[in-house]
Order: C-alpha cells, then structure tokens, then sequence
C-alpha cells in the first residue's frame, strides 16, 4: 500500500527524528505537568493507548494523553459528550493531549505531519482511493487539520489526505505547521457542529 518513495521522504524522517527529540526534551516539564494534571483529574493511567493503522496500513500504538472519563454505564458515561469533561475539552483544544505522540514520531511509527492515524475499524471501510492516505506515515498534524479539524466532513479530509500524499514537501509540510499552530490558538474546528468531537466514520455525517 505504500507509495512511491520521494527524495523529499528522506529529509522528512530525517527532521521527524529532530523535531521530536528537540520537543520532548524541551517540552518535558509541561510533559511532566500535563500528566500530573491527567493524574488528579482523570485518574490513571494518564495515557491513552490505542492501535491505529500506519504507514502501509501496518498497526502501532498511538500514545495521547487521556482526555475523556472511562466508559461507566451505571453512572451514564457512555457516551464521547458524556465521558468529555471541561478540564478534556480545553486539553483537546490546545492540542496538549497530542504530545505524547511525539514518542510515536521518534520511533517512526508516525511524522510531524501527515494523514491523521484514524480507528482500524475503518480500514476495510475505505474506498482505494482514500485508502491511499496509508501511502505515507501518519502525523500529528495534516492537511485536513490545518484546513478546518474536525470540522470538516469525512470526505473532505480523506480528499486532503490524498492531495497530501500527492504533493508532499518541504513547502507544504511548513505550511500545515504554520496553519496548525493558527487553527489551535484560534480553537477553530476542535469539534464537528453538534457534537462533542467527530462522528464516527460510517455514520450519518452531519
């Protein structure tokens, strides 16, 4: 499933593995307090781990910080609206909850940027053409992210998907960076409109 190989991939992995390595040494003490702050109002364990498709479609670990309460049905916590707290809410919106991903770009399971690594209940749900997003290594950040997040509807977000895999480089890579960091300092497109985060995809797209 992956695409063709560019000279550009070479360089990307290449300040992947600095980025990251700059960010998590630099960022360690609000690492540190994030967790903390995890710790006292979610309880543990702090990190959220999932499998998620990567590169080639091949499975690996996603670490983000927990932002939602566990699933408790007797105390009606069932749902993604239900189980977001405020204290969730404002961590998604400064996309602090991401840096535990920083882990996975360092290990090469994920880039700075590139197609957000989605369920692997979707997998088999995927038209060739959007599943062509597995062509490169999923990122924290992507097209579709810096062009509205969540937002935007599914179709809209595997089309960016691919127009990145087409055209990844250098130029546009810097690009999504600059737009991400508007778009989160604007909490713009934290949710789809009427809900908490995203409908699942397959489901009715609002």
């Amino acid at each position: 499933m992956a695409g063709a190989a560019r000279p550009y991939d070479v360089l990307k992995r290449f300040l992947d593995i600095v980025a990251s390595v700059i960010a998590l040494v630099l960022l360690s003490p609000v690492l540190a307090v994030v967790a903390l702050m995890v710790a006292v109002r979610l309880g543990r364990p702090v990190l959220f781990v999932q499998p998620r498709p990567g590169r080639s479609g091949r499975i690996f670990h996603l670490r983000k910080f927990r932002s939602m309460r566990d699933i408790n049905e007797s105390l009606g916590l069932v749902s993604d609206a239900d189980r977001l707290t405020p204290f969730g809410r404002r961590l998604r919106s400064t996309s602090l909850d991401e840096l535990p991903s920083l882990w996975n770009v360092l290990r090469g399971d994920m880039s700075i940027v590139g197609p957000r690594p989605l369920l692997v209940e979707y997998l088999p749900r995927y038209t060739p053409e959007q599943a062509r997003r597995h062509e490169v290594r999923p990122g924290i950040t992507g097209l579709a992210q810096a062009s509205g997040r969540n937002a935007l509807s599914w179709e809209d977000k595997f089309a960016l998907d691919v127009e990145y895999v087409d055209n990844r480089s250098l130029k546009l890579d810097t690009r999504i960076i600059l737009a991400t960091i508007r778009s989160v300092v604007a909490r713009e497109g934290i949710s789809a409109e009427g809900q908490a985060t995203m409908t699942k995809f397959g489901e009715v797209d609002g």
